[in-house]
């Protein structure tokens, strides 16, 4: 693991920062003048800070967010005009960010958007990876693709309409509306909206009070609802029976619960 103070020091003009507190890691999108695009340079970042992340069984939760005004405004539309001629190079851009939200969808950590100002097209497929979001009152959320004659290609066609429903994912499509956060918050795109001021704040104190559950409850219950999701209702219930079974019976953090709460202590689970 890299000492606080290199780490501070590799941050400085990093395409994407990483700060660590506790059990919370916050990866922040750093190209505020560009509003912070996914390219391919910046998509191997954090494809290489996630795996950073994943090897430190300390971190439980990861805040995802943008530096500047906006989380992230899509990809880099001038580099698409000649990535567009490299059928190759666009395929391998196109593998590399389908692999890195596989990667966050499929990890045991937590990770949870957290939305100031624009959220737009790759933006909103890097949230939709995530498993919770938040975002400040100022925030504009939408696909956009189609403003520029564009298709969302980092699996936001396939997880919006899970999300929020065919419907509302084929609106969102077709018109390229962007939503505020009060309109993104009832469409279920967004779990709670805070005052910009307050968005730093108030999501790490939710990343926190998430980071003190048990790792094996915190994996468990990602995986119940990612998993069961993949199934029809008859399979995903019995996935749950048999998996709650085993979890309950052989995980001690399932049993420490039941005791701290005996004891009327504070749980001290396992990593």
């Amino acid at each position: 693991m890299m000492p606080q103070e290199q780490q501070d020091q590799t941050n400085q003009g990093a395409l994407v920062r990483l700060d660590c507190a506790g059990a919370v890691a916050t990866m922040t999108l750093n190209r505020p003048d560009k509003l912070n695009p996914l390219d391919s340079a910046t998509i191997t970042y954090l494809r290489e800070l996630v795996s950073d992340v994943e090897a430190r069984p300390e971190i439980r939760v990861v805040r995802l967010t943008g530096a500047g005004k906006a989380f992230s405004a899509g990809g880099d539309l001038a580099g698409y005009i000649s990535l567009y001629q490299s059928p190759a190079a666009f395929r391998d851009f196109l593998e590399a960010f389908h692999d890195l939200l596989n990667r966050m969808e499929r990890s045991a950590k937590i990770y949870m958007a957290v939305v100031n100002g624009a959220c737009v097209a790759g933006g909103l497929e890097l949230l939709l990876a995530c498993d919770v979001a938040v975002a400040g009152d100022s925030a504009r959320i939408g696909d956009g693709h189609l403003n520029f004659g564009q298709l969302p290609g980092a699996g936001g066609s396939q997880r919006l309409p899970r999300a929020i429903g065919a419907m509302g994912a084929k609106f969102l499509m077709l018109s390229g509306e962007l939503l505020d956060a009060a309109a993104a918050e009832r469409l279920g795109l967004i779990n709670r909206v805070f005052a910009d001021a307050e968005l730093a704040v108030q999501s790490m104190t939710l990343c926190e009070a998430m980071a003190r559950h048990s790792p094996a409850g915190l994996k468990g219950a990602k995986y119940l609802v990612n998993e069961g999701l993949r199934e029809d209702l008859q399979t995903g219930l019995r996935l749950e029976l048999e998996f709650v079974h085993n979890y309950a019976t052989t995980e001690p953090d399932a049993r420490e619960g039941l005791m701290a709460f005996k004891e009327k202590r504070p749980p001290v689970y396992g990593e």
